[in-house]
């Protein structure tokens, strides 16, 4: 049996927490980096090693995973002063599973492979509870024999992992499917405020939902926020927010598109970002519908 990589992980927020720890778990090495390194505390505990910068980490580990929060985090990282490519490390593997622009995808791609060194993007799709149980659909985009090299990692981190081709299209596959959960969220609330505003009960008219050929795992998934007003953050808005002008850079200029991407920036607006996609139902609210 081949001896497992040794692991280096960049960022830990709500999403690299659970995913890095579930590699833990499993008995990969892992050493840990966050500019915050009070974060870093619960992972040092289980026995994660802890960098004081993201070179120092290349150093110690053979796969590099980086999971930020936008373009310019990731690109930080890599480009900074003491990044993962201020020094000449030919061969390391690094696995970005932010959600970017695929733009960025491709010029990190480019950066790398000019310094002799390999990129894979994996943006996943799935929140806060898929990242703690390991269930994520991983989207990689990049060669494939990265590919191979990062699946056992992958194995542990999601159900589901998919070679999609070159680097860009694992993003642009997240993309896409974040446009579609947008477009989920916002027709419940529609639907929702809709039919309450016409006589029928919001336990009512979720029911009907989920038990008609309309229902699917996002009206399932939120129908207990809206029934109690409740809209702590599996996934933030404010994160929406951001894929969807990445999709609207990315050239997604779709019918539905322009409405969606306005109802949610105005919902950001509105004070909504940090709380979950279904609270947009809460600025749709003071609307007419």
């Amino acid at each position: 049996m081949m001896n497992k990589p040794t692991i280096g992980w960049i960022g830990l927020g709500n999403m690299g927490n659970p995913m890095a720890k579930n590699l833990l778990k499993a008995g990969f090495e892992l050493t840990v980096f966050n500019r915050t390194k009070n974060k870093e505390k619960e992972l040092t505990d289980a026995g994660a090693g802890s960098a004081q910068s993201p070179q120092e980490l290349l150093e110690h580990c053979d796969i590099i995973v980086t999971m930020l929060s936008d373009d310019n985090a990731v690109k930080d990282v890599f480009e900074s002063a003491n990044g993962l490519l201020s020094k000449p490390a030919p061969g390391k593997l690094f696995i970005d599973m932010s959600t970017v622009a695929p733009a960025t995808s491709i010029y990190l791609a480019e950066l790398c492979k000019k310094n002799k060194m390999n990129f894979l993007e994996a943006p996943v799709s799935g929140s806060v509870k898929p990242a703690q149980d390991g269930t994520l659909i991983i989207l990689a985009g990049g060669a494939a024999a990265d590919y191979e090299k990062a699946k056992p990692v992958f194995d542990i981190l999601g159900k589901l992992s998919l070679f999609l081709g070159g680097a860009g299209v694992g993003s642009s596959a997240k993309l896409a499917i974040n446009y579609l959960l947008g477009l989920n969220v916002e027709g419940l609330a529609e639907t929702v405020l809709f039919a309450v505003r016409h006589g029928v009960s919001k336990q009512d008219i979720l029911t009907i939902v989920n038990e008609s050929a309309c229902g699917n795992g996002v009206t399932k998934l939120k129908s207990a926020s809206i029934l109690n007003d409740d809209y702590p953050a599996a996934f933030a808005l404010k994160h929406l927010v951001k894929d969807l002008n990445l999709a609207k850079d990315a050239g997604l200029q779709s019918p539905l598109m322009p409405g969606l991407n306005e109802t949610f920036n105005n919902a950001k607006k509105d004070g909504l970002g940090d709380e979950d996609v279904m609270a947009v139902i809460k600025y749709l609210k003071k609307q007419t519908i």
